[in-house]
């Protein structure tokens, strides 16, 4: 195993294994309204949403998360699987390390095996800015390729870089980089954070490139910078440890990342709101407050690792929170869940 497919396997197993939680998850600052007389009947409820011209039968998208190393090809096939029962979107984890090695493609080309009816392709932004374009282009034809994808991801995950002994802190010309992408690829993409949110200083210059799509990662879920203090204990960096310590509660909180976004972007660029969302209910606020469609990691994670029936199970309560809480504020489509009555105690 090369230090790239050990570095994978670490960040799932302290994931699973250790707290690497948010010191507060701030959806829990987000209450919907009950409605007391909601004059719907909760079984003809419509979950089903169109994402970058795909039709989900729930405003969903497990997020992606692995592969890259031998088990997280498996993980993977349990998620694509929970996808395809579901019809629901999937990501996967970055794909830079099949880039590197070939052998490691099928962690990733799994999900095609599977009637995934979006499927989204990832790619670090650290990773974009230092190649030239005929390598980007080259690279990222690889990488759309390798499961068929509907969707691009580019990830901002600099804190994680920056904490990570390895990281690669290599910023400049990322916005370069996005508008080449959009102009030289016919495929919708999109920009992700991983945990550490969007502002809506960042959201509006991203709003006037070409993109389909801001998945906001707001912090409030797993903390990247807390796996990271995990792995520098593991290797005995202190330097790195006391990185890890210090920012593990950067970000900004989910729920403000997405109302800040929302109050620049236009109504053409598709908005995922994820960080800290827990199950259906944390879904049901984010798509209250605006968001299109939530997108869940940490949750799945755990359950895939626990095997496919456990992976099937929270799927199936995950959606029926979702239709649950829309049954209690009156909302019989996606639409008018994005009209429900919300609080904020934010």
């Amino acid at each position: 195993m090369n230090q790239t497919e050990k570095r994978k396997k670490e960040h799932v197993d302290i994931a699973v294994n250790e707290n690497v939680r948010a010191d507060y998850n701030f959806w829990d600052d987000v209450r919907l309204v009950h409605n007391a007389l909601p004059e719907i009947n909760m079984d003809e409820i419509d979950l089903s949403t169109n994402i970058f011209g795909r039709e989900l039968q729930a405003p969903i998208i497990i997020s992606g998360m692995t592969g890259g190393y031998r088990e997280g090809k498996k993980i993977n096939e349990i998620l694509a699987r929970v996808a395809e029962e579901y019809r629901i979107g999937m990501g996967v984890g970055s794909q830079r390390s099949a880039l590197e090695n070939e052998n490691l493609k099928d962690t990733y080309s799994i999900v095609k095996e599977f009637d995934v009816p979006l499927k989204i392709a990832n790619i670090g932004a650290p990773q974009i800015v230092q190649w030239d374009e005929k390598v980007l282009t080259e690279n990222i034809e690889k990488i759309i390729d390798m499961i068929d994808a509907d969707v691009l991801a580019i990830c901002l995950n600099f804190l994680q870089e920056v904490i990570q002994p390895e990281g690669e802190t290599h910023a400049r010309g990322c916005i370069d980089a996005i508008d080449f992408l959009t102009e030289e690829f016919n495929i919708p993409i999109i920009i992700k954070e991983t945990g550490a949110g969007i502002s809506g200083s960042v959201a509006k210059k991203l709003s006037k490139l070409d993109i389909a799509g801001i998945d906001i990662g707001g912090y409030g879920g797993t903390s990247f910078a807390a796996i990271e203090y995990y792995r520098a204990k593991m290797m005995n960096s202190w330097l790195y440890e006391r990185l890890g310590k210090t920012f593990w509660d950067w970000g900004i909180p989910a729920p403000v990342s997405l109302m800040e976004v929302l109050e620049v972007v236009n109504d053409g660029i598709t908005i995922i709101a994820s960080g800290g969302i827990r199950n259906g209910l944390d879904a049901a606020k984010a798509i209250a407050l605006g968001a299109d469609c939530a997108g869940i990691a940490y949750t799945m994670l755990k359950a895939a690792v626990n095997g496919l029936e456990e992976a099937m199970k929270e799927m199936e309560a995950i959606t029926e929170e979702v239709r649950s809480a829309m049954f209690l504020v009156g909302a019989e489509n996606v639409e008018q869940l994005k009209s429900a009555e919300v609080e904020l105690w934010i």
